[in-house]
């Protein structure tokens, strides 16, 4: 008997195997019922079957080998995928699920061999398309478990930010009115600093789970045109930074008033979070350097630091979300900017959504260098 043909009249004690195991991996399996257990094995086992009665070239096998094979753009699901779906849902963890493919492959194999006793050629070719099946079945499981669990994760990530802002904004309130009344006296004065301190840290924070979640979404980081100065937006970024720390030492050399059509709170943001994270990778003591340049067409920011160069390891990926700092292991708080390491990433997501582009340039002697290059906008280049 060709292993199609037992595939499909022997379904029923199949899924009866695939349902025992499946039954195994508690606790995700606890509250499901057989039904829900053998969600889409059968509508599986009818593909492979229709698989193996199909004939397929070298380059499809394969594909299908290792899990390559094409699913056509705007297709319903394949049962593969719904059944990665529905395992991502009801708690099944990634190996969990991948034992069942592989408790499926042995159970539809061992049965089988029970039926044909002795295996010739035929078998052999159908045992190896089987397989490769199996494996593209799999991988679409996988893929689709996958995405659907960082979605999941992200939309977590973005609900608990957005719901966080609300009593944060209390306290920030608060604590700005206790200052601004002139009345508190020691040790309420400088705890109460501390306070305001630490929530528009905490602000800052939020902010950029919930630009990190929304690019990764889909939705990139959004953006509203408008025209600006960029040298009085680079001022006022410095004045800030300075302000909080009176011992960073920044120097600003603008050309000109440096008018373009851009984002204006989102440039100053990424302006702000390349100076951070140069004041923290510069030689204590030194001066870090923001110049504005370009030409008609494009507006050029470059922040300069002394301090050690970025090794190609460093520079490989540094624009990665969650990226490990240069002082990583050597007492201080990881991420470019010492809290969640997302500056830099969302900072080259900005220059993006802009149209524009970084460059990095790092030496021993030159120290580092970061440089957006950022099309004016329509409106400031007509």
């Amino acid at each position: 008997m060709r292993l199609s043909e037992f595939i499909l009249k022997n379904r029923k004690p199949i899924l009866a195997e695939w349902e025992s195991f499946a039954r195994s991996c508690a606790p995700a399996s606890g509250a499901m019922d057989v039904r829900s257990l053998a969600d889409h094995a059968s509508a599986m086992l009818t593909v492979i079957a229709e698989d193996l009665n199909t004939p397929q070239g070298g380059a499809e096998q394969i594909d299908k080998s290792k899990g390559l094979a094409r699913v056509v753009a705007g297709e319903p699901a394949t049962a593969a995928e719904e059944h990665g779906a529905a395992r991502a849902e009801s708690g099944f963890t990634i190996a969990q699920m991948v034992a069942e493919f592989r408790a499926l492959r042995a159970s539809v194999t061992r049965l089988w061999t029970l039926e044909v006793r002795e295996l010739d050629a035929e078998h052999l070719s159908d045992l190896t398309r089987f397989n490769e099946a199996i494996d593209q079945a799999l991988a679409e499981s996988v893929v689709r478990y996958t995405q659907d669990l960082d979605q999941s994760k992200e939309i977590f990530l973005a609900i608990l930010g957005h719901d966080l802002r609300s009593p944060l904004g209390a306290v920030m309130m608060s604590a700005d009115f206790m200052l601004e009344t002139g009345e508190l006296e020691e040790p309420h004065l400088t705890l109460t600093r501390r306070i305001a301190s630490s929530s528009k840290r905490m602000q800052q924070m939020i902010g950029d789970l919930l630009d990190f979640t929304r690019s990764r979404l889909g939705g990139g980081i959004p953006i509203v045109r408008a025209p600006m100065n960029l040298a009085k937006a680079v001022h006022d970024v410095v004045e800030e930074i300075v302000a909080a720390d009176p011992s960073r030492l920044i120097k600003i050399e603008a050309r000109g008033g440096e008018e373009v059509d851009m984002d204006c709170s989102r440039i100053s943001q990424a302006i702000g979070n390349l100076l951070s994270n140069a004041v923290e990778h510069r030689t204590p003591g030194s001066v870090v350097t923001v110049r504005l340049d370009g030409n008609e067409h494009e507006a050029v920011i470059m922040v300069h630091n002394e301090g050690q160069p970025l090794s190609a390891d460093q520079m490989n990926g540094i624009f990665g979300s969650m990226k490990a700092s240069q002082d990583e292991g050597k007492g201080k708080q990881s991420g470019p900017l010492g809290h969640l390491g997302l500056g830099l990433y969302i900072t080259e997501r900005i220059v993006h959504a802009h149209g524009g582009r970084i460059e990095i340039e790092s030496s021993e002697s030159a120290g580092t260098t970061f440089r957006m290059l950022l099309p004016r906008g329509n409106k400031a280049s007509a």
